[in-house]
């Protein structure tokens, strides 16, 4: 296997990208962009699943470009299933971790773990917690597992919401737009051919100082902005029965730790922890709820042990020769599907068979866990059809052409791109894997480790200033209680930190390797 994982699909049609500029390059480049306004019409005026939106423009992208009526259909399926042979196999096994996080109670050991102790390092905490609980997590579970703790903290300390909010906030997104396994940079890096060892190395290298600026530092700022205390939805899942216990006294030195059963939303670790003890006492069948939880050193080593072996595996890529015995070993442990696939039989045992479940309970849970990322694979698949017909009808070689003329560097290029569809569609996937089809063609010449930069930046460009057309912009609204003005000087603006910030690491980056 090389270095760069192989969709077998050509990036730019066969085409001299410094060839002169033609009728033909004005034409698919206009029924390009006439193609994304239809995706943007369908998605924010007609509400219309990102699914069919992506497949309607792709069609129409695929015909007006003058690709044969014949072969549209083959070119859209070859991109759909170039991407998704590979890419959705992982975003199935990350969401498998996850779900088994979530109900064997891991979550909830890393939370009370980190959140003892005084109550000056809070925001670094929820900015800690947020970041190793949304390695493995989708950001809207993530979301709904950690708000709920967030204002229960609030409640427990008297600190400003968005002091502790910010933060977690922040650790969830950073992750969501710059880490494999989640599905917007395993896109981008399909359709790229990027590396995902090398892409998680350097994701996490602008990760960490992204959280820290994005999160505890505007955090403070926010705070100020938006002096709310504890209240919204995630008031109401989190308070459970506290209303009626005494408040710990506010000697500043701790923060009460985390109730999973009176903090946690219904149905996730709340209703695996109530599920225990009801299950107990009405004779509930061994094996389908937990007696148990998993301690904070498994919890952690089931949830890092896939980012280490792909570390690994990207270590040994730059530094140990192939002809060390132990590389073939490296390498195959080290893939991203190996690798997950580990993570999860792991997890089996530490979030499963370790804390009561039975394999019958656990195979219903991994069942589960693949019904909500139904319509996420769909949509990245989507994504990478629209990118293939771009390339098929000769969009790729245009925009290659015009890039080159104006000096813009594939980086560059795709951070504005991904900005430009975010803003007008509310999906970072969706930007994801447009932009990434959109700078396809600068990418082939471009190393390894330059193209995992440019997978970072149209990261970083999907993340821009998210507003009323992001479904999570209404979550956080609602769980945190604020006005739609409060919610964009805080959530907003957070979200263009992220991407500002994460566009000047990629650079600076650059510059270096």
């Amino acid at each position: 296997m090389s270095l760069a994982y192989e969709v077998g699909l050509p990036l730019v049609a066969e085409a001299d990208v410094h060839a002169p500029w033609n009728g033909h390059d004005t034409r698919v480049l206009i029924m390009a962009v006439l193609g994304i306004a239809i995706i943007v019409v369908l998605i924010v005026a007609l509400k219309v699943h990102a699914f069919l939106s992506l497949t309607i423009g792709a069609l129409f992208v695929g015909v007006a470009s003058g690709i044969a009526a014949g072969d549209v259909t083959k070119s859209y399926e070859n991109g759909v299933g170039s991407v998704l042979g590979y890419v959705g196999v992982l975003i199935a096994l990350g969401a498998m971790v996850g779900k088994l996080l979530a109900d064997s109670g891991g979550a909830d050991q890393v939370v009370d773990t980190l959140l003892r102790g005084r109550s000056g390092g809070l925001p670094w905490k929820m900015a800690l917690i947020a970041f190793i609980i949304g390695i493995p997590m989708f950001f809207e579970i993530g979301l709904v597992l950690l708000i709920p703790v967030v204002v229960l903290a609030v409640r427990r300390t008297g600190a400003r919401a968005m002091l502790l909010g910010i933060p977690a906030l922040a650790g969830l997104s950073v992750l969501h737009g710059f880490v494999p396994p989640h599905p917007g940079p395993l896109a981008a890096i399909g359709v790229l051919k990027g590396n995902v060892g090398i892409t998680l190395a350097l994701g996490l290298l602008v990760a960490i100082p992204t959280v820290i600026v994005a999160g505890p530092l505007f955090g403070r700022l926010a705070a100020k902005w938006v002096p709310i205390g504890a209240a919204g939805a995630a008031l109401e899942v989190g308070s459970g029965h506290h209303d009626s216990e005494p408040e710990r006294p506010q000697d500043g030195t701790s923060a009460a730790p985390h109730n999973p059963q009176h903090a946690a939303p219904q149905g996730t670790i709340q209703g695996a922890a109530q599920g225990t003890t009801q299950g107990t006492s009405q004779g509930t069948a061994p094996g389908t709820v937990r007696t148990g939880t998993p301690s904070f050193a498994a919890t952690l080593t089931t949830v890092l042990l896939p980012v280490v072996l792909m570390l690994i595996k990207a270590a040994s890529d730059v530094w140990m020769s192939k002809d060390n015995a132990i590389y073939p070993v490296l390498q195959f442990i080290g893939d991203p599907v190996v690798a997950l696939l580990i993570a999860v039989l792991v997890a089996m045992y530490t979030f499963g068979t370790a804390v009561g479940f039975g394999i019958p309970e656990l195979s219903k849970k991994i069942g589960e866990s693949l019904l909500p990322i139904s319509g996420v694979m769909l949509i990245v698949g989507a994504g990478g059809g629209f990118k293939q017909v771009l390339v098929d009808g000769g969009t790729g070689t245009a925009i290659a052409e015009f890039a080159i003329a104006a000096n813009l560097s594939a980086l560059l290029l795709g951070w504005i791109v991904a900005v430009l569809i975010r803003l007008a569609t509310g999906s970072a996937t969706v930007a994801t894997v447009t932009a990434a089809g959109i700078v396809a063609p600068l990418a082939g010449g471009l190393s390894t480790t330059h193209i995992a930069l440019v997978v970072l930046a149209i990261g970083a460009g999907s993340l821009f200033f998210s507003h009323v057309n992001d479904a999570g912009f209404w979550l956080v609204k609602e769980y945190f209680g604020m006005t739609v003005g409060e919610t964009i000087k805080t959530w907003s603006v957070m979200e263009t930190v992220i991407s500002v910030m994460g566009l000047l690491m990629t650079l600076l980056l650059s510059t270096f390797l």
